[in-house]
């Protein structure tokens, strides 16, 4: 043996190994959701997880970086489109629907049978309602609600096109609009706003007390294959500055923005040609409390002709540590970075040699975005007011201030409709054909959908356990294997059931900040 192959397998003798079943990357709603379904069908395995940061739900998950809409469907126009013969299409929002009724599902579970407490800590009822200017707009929403309603998934919504009842629905929209052109709305009083960052944290807790290691402070390094076809993690301890090897039959990495790079190190043939490009997302946020209180709901409109869907702008009542703010955008910035926590390099070392022509692709292909990133990056404040005057007419900039979500990746990859370089909206799951090691890459409706996903996850990784694991799946989710716009009768039994169980009465609308703080 050479003197170099001898200090190779000395290294490799002297590494502190540490096995598991699986190994969860990142501590937000992704990461609990697998570990708290896998706890209930498979409370025999050993499961670790690595988190960098010092707690759970800090980064996409938190409730600053994340809108917080549980998305459904019940207002976000870009999940419906037109056809050309003037029909909508309605395909996306029946299942952005199912998979947060999925969602709502779980977590009904886990509060009835008292895993996680106080749900009015992380979700509340909130009306979601669409805000449209314009004759061809308000067309538009007339067909889409046309359609809608007579889904059964969508049948409470409304619709109105008469300023008076509009002067109901949202009094601050309305408030000294010159109505000069038609305007008009539709309104679910069933939406909710979502938490993300408490449910993470409640779903850890919880997982701990089950005895589920959690490590914090500890940054994922490397993902390489052992030669019995385990997987093998190379960790850093950041608190006591040293580094851990784990290896695990199953790998999944759920870190975010972070998760392109440990991917491409696994070197699986799925993680090659994907690439990403972040964005980060900014909001002005009112604290002033004669304005807040004059809203209540999440209002979506319809982005401007020419930007990407991700822009499309909303009116939010948030309720964050007890206290209502409204929230408006996202008006999207640029950061090299893939995590907020991120690093200015993760752009650049993103790319490589499997992935730089997908890359150079979507750059040509997306020259559009770059002028709109730009245009964003450098508007003033009083830009930014002008656009949230659309919505609030006499909106006052020294009631509002700018505040910096969350980053973003939107997967870049090639496909058989796009071609090279082709931009993806929404989120995305990487599996290794053995089914060894997923990732999740992507962004909304993430974390409305994570349910469904780490459903998605365990189907495509453990299809061996799945016809066993089914009878518990179906106790959790009583949906699950069954289309709800097909099944009535299963839609008023669920809803009645989750509302019950977190606290969300199918008549009320919602609790002010003195029931709020009442009920943590």
């Amino acid at each position: 043996m050479s003197f170099c192959k001898y200090r190779e397998f000395e290294r490799e003798m002297s590494k502190q190994h540490s096995k598991t079943d699986v190994i969860l990357i990142g501590a937000g709603i992704m990461s609990a959701t697998l570990g708290s379904l896998l706890k209930e069908l498979a409370p025999d395995w050993k499961v670790r997880v690595f988190e960098r940061l010092g707690s759970a739900g800090e980064e996409s998950s938190n409730v600053w970086n994340n809108a917080g809409t549980g998305h459904a469907a019940l207002c976000e126009l870009n999940y419906t489109k037109e056809q050309p013969d003037g029909s909508i299409d309605m395909t996306k929002a029946i299942k952005v629907n199912e998979q947060f009724q999925e969602s709502q599902q779980f977590w009904s579970y886990l509060v009835k049978r008292k895993m996680i407490e106080n749900p009015r800590e992380f979700i509340l009822r909130l009306p979601h309602l669409s805000f449209v200017r314009g004759a061809q707009n308000v067309e538009f929403l007339r067909k889409r609600f046309n359609t809608m309603s007579n889904n059964p998934l969508f049948q409470d919504m409304e619709f109105t096109d008469d300023p008076e009842k509009l002067k109901e629905w949202i009094p601050l929209i309305m408030n000294e609009r010159e109505v000069k052109e038609p305007i008009a709305a539709t309104k679910i009083d069933a939406g909710t706003d979502v938490n993300f960052g408490v449910l993470t944290r409640k779903m850890f807790d919880h997982l701990e007390r089950e005895n589920l290691e959690i490590n914090y402070k500890h940054s994922v390094k490397d993902i390489t294959r052992t030669s019995d076809g385990a997987w093998e993690v190379k960790v850093q301890d950041l608190k006591n500055d040293k580094v851990e090897y784990h290896t695990a039959n199953f790998v999944f990495i759920g870190g975010g923005g972070g998760s392109l790079h440990l991917l491409q190190k696994t070197g699986i043939p799925e993680s090659k040609h994907i690439g990403g490009f972040p964005i980060s997302g900014q909001f002005m946020v009112c604290n002033n409390p004669d304005v807040v209180k004059e809203h209540h709901a999440k209002v979506y409109g319809k982005a401007e002709v020419g930007a990407p869907p991700m822009s499309v702008p909303h009116l939010d009542t948030r309720l964050i540590d007890g206290k209502s703010s409204l929230l408006f955008g996202p008006f999207a910035g640029f950061s090299p970075k893939f995590l907020k926590t991120g690093s200015l390099l993760d752009l650049i070392t993103s790319v490589k040699k499997d992935n730089l022509v997908t890359m150079v692709a979507a750059g040509v292909k997306n020259a559009s975005l770059t002028k709109y990133l730009i245009e964003q990056v450098i508007q003033s404040k009083e830009k930014r007011m002008e656009e949230l005057r659309k919505f609030i007419p006499n909106a006052k900039s020294e009631d509002w201030d700018l505040v910096t979500a969350g980053q973003r990746v939107q997967v870049i990859k090639d496909t058989k409709d796009g071609g090279k370089g082709t931009l993806q909206f929404g989120t995305e799951v990487v599996t290794a054909a053995d089914g060894s090691i997923a990732a999740l890459l992507g962004a909304s409706p993430g974390a409305s959908t994570a349910v469904s996903v780490m459903l998605e996850v365990m189907e495509r990784c453990f299809p061996q356990h799945i016809k066993e694991w089914e009878p518990k799946i179906k106790e959790m989710i009583p949906s699950y294997g069954k289309k709800l716009s097909e099944h009535p009768e299963l839609i008023r039994e669920i809803h009645a059931s989750t509302a019950k169980a977190l606290g969300l009465s199918e008549k009320s609308k919602s609790i002010d900040d003195s029931q709020y703080k009442k009920s943590i």
